[in-house]
């Protein structure tokens, strides 16, 4: 049983910040991939950033150097820093963990970008 707590979602205005936090607890291999993942009203959820327990870290292109993904391996902790936010970026923000063909997500924090 793997579980994942979101955290740090809330409302900015445009060019504001908001970092994320994402601690998952349980059964959890050593090497997994943790991730964000967002899903706007009436849009699929699409990828944000992962990053590998190795620190490999990928992005997608609309959060390029905006965003920047990180994690605690001694906490099992992933963080997502969010600048310069857009009103595109407004969605529900999932944390995810994946390992041994298995796939876990959170509850979801919002994130609302608005003046």
């Amino acid at each position: 049983q793997v579980q994942l707590v979101e955290s740090g979602g809330g409302l900015v205005q445009p060019g504001g910040s908001l970092r994320l936090s994402c601690a998952a607890s349980g059964s959890i291999f050593r090497i997994n991939v943790m991730g964000w993942y967002r899903q706007a009203p009436g849009k699929e959820r699409e990828l944000v950033a992962t990053i590998t327990s190795g620190g490999t870290t990928n992005y997608a292109d609309t959060v390029k150097g905006r965003f920047t993904i990180s994690r605690d391996n001694a906490k099992n902790t992933v963080y997502l820093q969010m600048n310069s936010l857009k009103r595109e970026d407004t969605a529900v923000y999932y944390c995810n963990i994946r390992f041994l063909g298995r796939n876990y997500w959170g509850q979801g924090t919002q994130v609302t970008v608005s003046s």
